[in-house]
C-alpha cells in the first residue's frame, strides 16, 4: 500500500503540471475569448502551477533535512498558493452573475476569511499546535491542525452556498461547471482535516482545473454560437433591407413611361392597354411580395414576376426588345427578387436604341453540381469589376444567393458583345 501511495503521491503533481500548462496554452490560443475571461484563467492556472511546483520544492527540500524555518516557509507559501483558486472562483461567480464585485458581501466576506486564513498560517511560525517536526526531521500536525483549514473550508462552503443561490443567472453548462470544480474540493478538504493524504487534495484541484477547462470551452462554444446567430440574423435583415430599397428605389422614369404607355395606348388598342395594366400591376404585386418573404421561394414565382415585368418593357419598346424563354426545369427554389433584377439590369444597360433589338436568353439547366439560371443578352455589355459603374444590385444578389441557399453568381463578357450572367443553386 505504501509503494502504491508513494507513486501516487509521484504521478500526480506531475499530472497537475501538465495540465497547468495545457490550461495556459490553451487559455492563450483559444479564439473569440473575451480579454476578462483570457486574463482570469491566465492568472487561475499560474497560480495552479506555481503551488504545485512549491509542492515539489518542498518534497525534494524535505528529503535533504533544511531548516526548519525554510521547510516552515515553503510548506506556508504552498499551503497559501493553494488557497488562492478558491477567491479567484468567487470573482468569477461574481462576473458571471454580472455583480460588482466591490460592493459585493460574498465577495468581502471570502476576503476577511483569506485574512483569518493568512493569519493562522504566520501562527504556524510560533506556535507547535498546528505543526510540529518528528524524530527524522518529518513534519507531523498536531491538534490544531484542523483549525488551519477551517477558514479554506468555510469559503469553499460560501462559494457553493453563493453557487447555488445565483443558479438562475448561470447557464446549466456553466452552473455544473461551478458544481463540479467545487463539490470534489470540498470532500477532500474534510478529508484533510481528520486525515493526512495530501494526493486527495491534489486530485481535487486536478478536477477543479478540468472544471475550469469546460468554463472555457463552454463560454467559447455558446460565444460562438451566439455570434454565429447574430451574424445570420443581421446578414437576414440587410439582406431584407436591401431588397426593400430594391423595390422602393425602382426607376421613375419606368414607373411614368409604363403610365404613359398605358394612357396612349387606351386610345389607340384599349385591348393593350387593358393587357399593359395588368401585366404593371401583377409585376407590382409580385415586387411587394418579395419583399414580405423572408425565405426562398419557387423558381416559377420569380419566373412569372420576370415575365410580367418584360411584358410592360416589350409593350414600350415594341420589337426593340425580343426575349426568348429556354427553361424546361423549374423545380427548385431561390432568393426572391433574383432574376427579375438581373433582367431589368440587362434592359437598363444593354437597350440602345442605335445598335438593334435587344435580344435576352433565359435558360434554365439542371446539372450534376444543383440548377444553373443563365440570362444572357447581346446588348452594350458592361466590365463588372469597373469601380466608376455602380452594381448594388448584383452585389446584393450574390450576396442572398450565398446567404440563403449558398449559391454563386458570375458576370462574364459575351462574345460578340452583350453579357452572361450566370447563377448556380446547389
Amino acid at each position: 500500500m505504501s509503494c502504491w501511495i508513494e507513486a501516487l503521491t509521484l504521478t500526480i503533481p506531475s499530472v497537475a503540471i501538465i495540465l497547468s500548462m495545457i490550461g495556459l496554452w490553451f487559455t492563450s490560443v483559444i479564439p473569440g475569448l473575451d480579454c476578462w475571461s483570457r486574463s482570469f484563467f491566465k492568472r487561475y492556472f499560474v497560480v495552479f502551477l506555481f503551488c504545485v511546483l512549491t509542492g515539489i520544492l518542498e518534497t525534494v527540500f524535505q528529503l535533504y533535512n533544511i531548516p526548519w524555518p525554510v521547510f516552515i516557509i515553503l510548506l506556508g507559501l504552498e499551503t497559501l498558493l493553494l488557497a488562492l483558486p478558491q477567491p479567484m472562483v468567487t470573482i468569477y461567480l461574481l462576473h458571471c452573475c454580472s455583480e460588482d464585485m466591490r460592493s459585493s458581501r460574498l465577495f468581502r466576506a471570502v476576503l476577511g476569511l483569506l485574512a483569518v486564513y493568512v493569519f493562522l498560517l504566520i501562527s504556524v511560525l510560533f506556535i507547535d499546535g498546528f505543526i510540529y517536526f518528528a524524530p527524522g526531521n518529518l513534519y507531523s500536525r498536531g491538534p490544531l491542525y484542523p483549525l488551519l483549514l477551517t477558514p479554506m473550508l468555510s469559503i469553499l462552503l460560501l462559494n457553493f452556498v453563493s453557487t447555488l443561490r445565483r443558479r438562475t443567472h448561470l447557464s446549466r453548462k456553466v452552473f455544473l461547471s461551478f458544481v463540479i470544480a467545487q463539490v470534489p474540493t470540498i470532500a477532500a478538504s474534510i478529508v484533510q482535516m481528520f486525515i493526512d493524504f495530501f494526493p486527495f487534495l491534489a486530485i481535487s484541484y486536478i478536477l477543479s482545473a478540468l472544471a475550469m477547462y469546460s468554463f472555457i470551452l463552454s463560454d467559447q462554444i455558446e460565444q460562438d454560437l451566439h455570434n454565429q446567430r447574430e451574424i445570420a440574423r443581421q446578414q437576414q435583415e440587410i439582406a431584407h433591407e436591401r431588397a426593400s430599397i430594391m423595390v422602393l428605389q425602382m426607376r421613375p422614369h419606368f414607373i411614368y413611361n409604363t403610365l404613359m404607355s398605358i394612357y396612349s395606348l387606351c386610345n389607340i388598342d384599349p385591348q393593350k392597354a387593358r393587357q399593359v395594366t395588368m401585366d404593371f400591376t401583377n409585376y407590382l404585386r409580385r415586387n411587394f411580395n418579395a419583399v414580405a418573404s423572408d425565405s426562398i421561394i419557387p423558381f416559377t414565382t420569380e419566373l412569372e414576376h420576370t415575365r410580367a415585368y418584360l411584358a410592360v418593357e416589350q409593350a414600350q419598346y415594341d420589337d426593340m426588345l425580343v426575349v426568348e424563354y429556354d427553361t424546361p426545369f423549374t423545380r427548385f427554389r431561390l432568393p426572391p427578387l433574383t432574376l427579375q433584377p438581373i433582367v431589368e439590369n440587362a434592359v437598363k444597360h444593354g437597350m440602345d436604341p442605335y445598335a438593334g433589338p435587344l435580344h435576352i436568353f433565359i435558360q434554365t439547366r439542371h446539372t450534376d453540381d444543383g440548377t444553373r439560371i443563365i440570362v444572357e443578352d447581346n446588348g452594350i455589355g458592361f466590365d463588372p469589376s469597373d469601380e466608376s459603374t455602380p452594381h448594388t444590385t448584383l452585389k446584393n444578389i450574390h450576396q442572398r444567393l450565398e446567404m440563403m441557399c449558398h449559391g454563386a453568381m458570375t458576370i462574364m463578357p459575351r462574345p460578340g458583345g452583350g453579357t452572361v450572367v450566370t447563377i448556380t443553386i446547389p
